[in-house]
């Protein structure tokens, strides 16, 4: 089958494709900017990718009109936009208009569990989204799934975070708040096997996990599968603002996601019943079954996506790594540093483990207060690492940096400041012949900009000499 993906770059997404290629299918990928999904397929056949915006309803004429079925995967999590649920409406009826004048026979949408009489701003808007998708010209088929626990999940890494570190926890009340956790590898088992069949067409599912937990019970299974023990208090007095700030402070989450997963962690995730399960032939794993699953992948350093990965783990940066990727040079304080390369191999391979749990190399500790500064004003900080140690492709989050650009043959690797900046910042490592190009390069806004570049430019002697010379010694 000829297939059209949306959301590829996406949590969800990046992790469906392969088994639709598994399967010999086509894929079609409408993605907002091609620079960051081309280094995840480029070595797949079969595989399409197109830029165009669902947003921008004349950037879909290029996309091809003979295709059989799609997954509408288009999500947004942040709040940063006021009126975001109309945005995410606007979406869905570019792509019905889209789909409509195509061969599309079946549409499948993730959406979440609305039962609840109380919904959230968010849930609201995926349950307009699914209205808005159905059609006459195709058939459109519904999963609505909770909190999906997997190796990079947005749920599953503030769980560790809290549970790893806190060995005591005074918690908001809405951690008594029931739901049924589903693993990732249970939802990707639902929207593949869905793939053409005709008795779920126009028709909508919830799927859920076996068990209904609270999401104190949550964090407490979590510590039992990690060994650890773990005690909770749950006090009524944390307005939402501020179980937001909790959540900030104490996990890897940007400080927009805390607020939209507080507002939606006080309505009850409990799915209808019904016979999905049997006629798609999936058994739910138990939630200790899905964590330890999570962790497999994670001792395997074999995590396919993250939500870290994400634009909205900054917020910073919006949509295209592309507009970054030309380094200005008028305008800017640069620091330069070069360096006779030893070993070209082992420099890249340095290079290419940079952050994370490796580290910068020199300056740990300035890294370290940099970060935390950051993180007290609002920025991402250290916290979000890598999602491989090893491995970078445009559009990864690297600490406080956002990969732009990553090529290991041409030993070059282009970093973006996340970090709250009164200005903007690039970070650039190339090889040019026998030397290391170290390059950092800020563009200040205002007086304020300009004033924090001369207050860190002793700083900057000491940690980028420090670095460049660790990284080209063998």
């Amino acid at each position: 089958m000829k297939i059209l993906v949306t959301g590829a770059t996406g949590y969800i997404g990046k992790r469906l494709i392969p088994l639709l290629l598994n399967d010999g299918h086509e894929i079609i990928c409408p993605v907002r900017d091609k620079k960051r999904a081309e280094n995840y397929y480029k070595e797949q056949q079969n595989i399409t990718l197109i830029e165009a915006d669902f947003l921008d309803a004349s950037s879909l004429k290029i996309v091809p009109k003979d295709i059989d079925a799609a997954y509408y995967l288009i999500h947004s999590m942040s709040n940063s936009a006021k009126e975001f649920h109309v945005l995410e409406e606007k979406c869905a009826f570019n792509f019905k208009r889209f789909a409509e004048t195509t061969t599309i026979k079946q549409v499948i949408y993730l959406s979440g569990i609305t039962n609840d009489t109380k919904l959230s701003k968010h849930l609201l808007s995926r349950k307009n989204v699914e209205n808005t998708l159905s059609s006459k010209s195709y058939a459109l088929t519904t999963f609505k799934a909770g909190i999906i626990v997997g190796s990079g999940s947005s749920s599953f890494e503030i769980i560790r975070d809290l549970v790893e570190k806190l060995p005591a926890m005074i918690a908001p009340k809405w951690l008594d708040t029931k739901t049924q956790p589903l693993s990732i590898r249970d939802v990707l088992a639902f929207l593949h096997k869905a793939l053409g069949k005709r008795e779920l067409y126009n028709t909508s599912y919830d799927i859920f996990g076996p068990e209904v937990l609270t999401y104190k019970t949550m964090l407490l299974q979590f510590a039992e599968v990690r060994k650890l023990k773990r005690s909770i208090l749950t006090v009524p007095v944390m307005t939402p603002k501020l179980s937001s700030y909790w959540l900030y402070f104490v996990t890897s989450t940007s400080y927009k996601l805390a607020s939209s997963l507080v507002n939606s962690m006080g309505v009850e995730v409990i799915g209808n019943k019904s016979n999905i399960n049997k006629i798609l032939d999936v058994e739910p794993m138990t939630y200790k079954q899905a964590v330890k699953l999570a962790f497999k992948k994670i001792e395997q350093n074999s995590i396919i996506s993250s939500w870290k990965d994400s634009y909205i783990s900054s917020g910073k940066l919006k949509n295209y790594v592309g507009e970054f990727i030309n380094v200005p040079k008028y305008g800017c304080f640069k620091d330069y540093k070069k360096r006779t390369v030893k070993n070209r191999a082992k420099t890249i391979d340095k290079i290419w483990a940079i952050g994370g749990e490796t580290g910068w190399y020199y300056g740990t500790i300035l890294w370290k207060i940099r970060g935390f500064l950051d993180q007290f004003f609002g920025g991402a900080g250290l916290r979000r690492g890598r999602r491989h140690p090893t491995e970078l492709n445009a559009g990864d989050a690297l600490d406080f940096w956002r990969v732009i650009y990553a090529d290991k043959e041409k030993g070059k690797l282009l970093l973006y400041a996340e970090m709250i900046l009164p200005g903007e910042a690039w970070l650039e490592f190339k090889i040019e012949g026998e030397k290391l190009c170290q390059t950092a390069t800020f563009r200040p806004v205002g007086l304020a900009g300009r004033l924090y570049w001369y207050a860190v430019v002793p700083f900057h002697w000491f940690i980028f000499n420090g670095m460049i010379s660790k990284i080209v010694k063998v």
